[in-house]
């Protein structure tokens, strides 16, 4: 368990999913965190997990040892004026979307130690993917707890700062490909005389379960593909559909359009 004081600066939809995970992992004791939102109503759910609210931005940082940051881009340089001086010398987590350290520190009142990482919201059910800039000054205790923290929740990947817009286009925005492909084949089996509720929990479970095979036992996409592919099948069939709908460039495009964005940020 980490025993050094934990501040959370926003604690919404993905500030709340790490807090929250972190929590029941076990990886933090709810005492040594102290939270600050400015919405009433993600103080009221912080609350109920048993955490310390902190008055304001500069009250989290005067109580923590590490601080993670977890607002909107637009809010961030907000946040960090009404930090003060309270974040020099510090450790702060950043996972503010598109703003790299050089900008952070250019934002902040002192000179805290910064790692900047990306995370998604599929941290909420203990299944997250956390990119970590290898390109960080946290001293080597700071660093293993954050690796703590998020591998308590998910997998974690050290990345160069340079290739950080890229993973917040694939594990940032991947949720959200991932659910418009399972309504898609939905859709799909809808269209074929299935129930909704039914290929809703059919498509769900087999992407569920591809993802699993993939990571635990190691097979290479490519090859689990061929597992399922029979020769005059009914599978090969398919994937010549989405061949002949472009589905890998069409992926391929909406990563780099997600980056880029990630980029202008």
């Amino acid at each position: 368990m980490v025993t050094k004081k934990i501040g959370v600066i926003g604690c919404g939809n993905m500030g709340g999913a790490i807090l929250y995970g972190a929590l029941e992992s076990g990886v933090l004791a709810k005492e040594n965190v102290y939270v600050y939102d400015i919405n009433p109503a993600m103080m009221e759910k912080a609350k109920g997990w048993g955490v310390n609210l902190a008055a304001d931005d500069e009250d989290v940082c005067k109580n923590s040892d590490i601080i993670l940051l977890a607002v909107k881009p637009q809010n961030a340089a907000e946040a960090l004026e009404q930090c003060k001086k309270a974040l020099d010398g510090k450790a702060m987590m950043s996972i503010v979307a598109g703003v790299t350290v050089e900008r952070l520190q250019a934002m902040i009142d002192g000179t805290p130690r910064i790692l900047r990482l990306l995370p998604n919201t599929p941290a909420m059910v203990f299944a997250g993917a956390f990119a970590l800039c290898s390109d960080n000054d946290f001293k080597e205790d700071e660093m293993e707890i954050a690796k703590s923290i998020y591998s308590s929740i998910g997998v974690v990947e050290l990345l160069p700062e340079h290739l950080i817009d890229a993973a917040c286009a694939l594990n940032g925005g991947g949720p959200a490909y991932v659910a418009m492909f399972i309504e898609a084949m939905a859709d799909g089996g809808v269209k074929q005389g299935l129930p909704r509720a039914t290929a809703y929990r059919l498509a769900e479970q087999t992407c569920l379960g591809t993802a699993k095979m993939l990571l635990e036992m190691d097979i290479h996409p490519g090859a689990l593909k061929d597992m399922v592919t029979s020769p005059a099948g009914t599978t090969i069939e398919g994937c010549e559909a989405l061949e002949r709908g472009g589905m890998r460039a069409s992926v391929m495009e909406c990563i780099k359009a997600a980056a880029e964005r990630s980029r202008q940020l």
